[in-house]
């Protein structure tokens, strides 16, 4: 699962999924483009990359934004000729709480980054990939696809199912042009991205459930890795993967079987 001469672009690439993603790429010969919302940070990321004999630039972007993020990708390109691949991750959890006091505003923030934020970078990437062909990669999750249990992330899970039905439609539009696009729906994983979830009042609305120890199967109750999830990115992105497209991959250790 080599990418050597491969070009890619990781949004949300200077944290979590991203930035592990972002350094096995690079372990395995692709040029990386590391784009987050915090300068220090992606330098640090790139930095980092570089240190290790890797290839990396650093881009500086908000997902949800159309013009920054189409400067972004043409910046990409200017510097190395070319885009083979695009792991669309960024995202944030947002505010979780009961639908009656879920604000307007938090709604369509979360909407805006995590639905949005993949519809521009898909969108600005396409004309690139279209080149010569290339593999787009979505990060969704398991709230919204296998997993409903989550009361009160209701934005956050209408926007993960949205990305998965985003990328069935655009994977059949762009077969055609030998790119393809499929998406990964991790389960609980050991990043910080929990840290910036708001919960309001969830203890009245969740059910009363107590799950078996261990809500995670594989592992007893462990999280899983944020490389464990960087390798199936790099598979999806490879050429081990070339006749997959327009498919979901559940990577949870058996969560979402055990507490949908």
């Amino acid at each position: 699962m080599q990418l050597t001469d491969r070009v890619a672009l990781i949004t949300g690439g200077d944290s979590g999924i991203g930035l592990a993603t972002a350094h096995c790429f690079a372990r395995a010969g692709a040029k990386v483009g590391v784009l987050g919302r915090n300068s220090d940070e992606v330098q640090h990321t790139v930095d980092e990359i570089q240190q290790q004999s890797g290839t990396a630039l650093p881009l500086v972007a908000d997902v949800s934004q159309p013009e920054a993020m189409q400067q972004a990708v043409a910046q990409l390109v200017d510097a190395w000729g070319r885009l083979d691949i695009v792991f669309a991750n960024a995202g944030i959890n947002g505010v979780w709480a009961p639908l009656e006091e879920l604000d307007p505003e938090d709604w369509d923030q979360t909407l805006t980054v995590n639905l949005k934020g993949t519809f521009l970078t898909v969108k600005y990437a396409v004309p690139y990939l279209k080149r010569q062909g290339g593999s787009v990669i979505i990060t969704s999750s398991v709230n919204g696809t296998r997993m409903f249990s989550n009361t009160g992330a209701t934005a956050y899970a209408c926007s993960k199912a949205a990305q998965v039905a985003f990328a069935k439609m655009v994977a059949l539009e762009l077969a055609q042009h030998r790119i393809r696009v499929n998406v990964i729906c991790p389960g609980a994983i050991a990043t910080d991205i929990d840290q910036s979830t708001e919960q309001q009042n969830l203890q009245g609305i969740r059910p009363r459930v107590e799950f078996p120890e261990g809500m995670i199967p594989l592992t007893g109750g462990k999280p899983g890795q944020a490389e464990q999830v960087a390798d199936l990115v790099l598979f999806l992105a490879s050429d081990a993967a070339s006749h997959i497209t327009g498919t979901e991959l559940w990577i949870d250790g058996g969560q979402s079987l055990l507490q949908g």
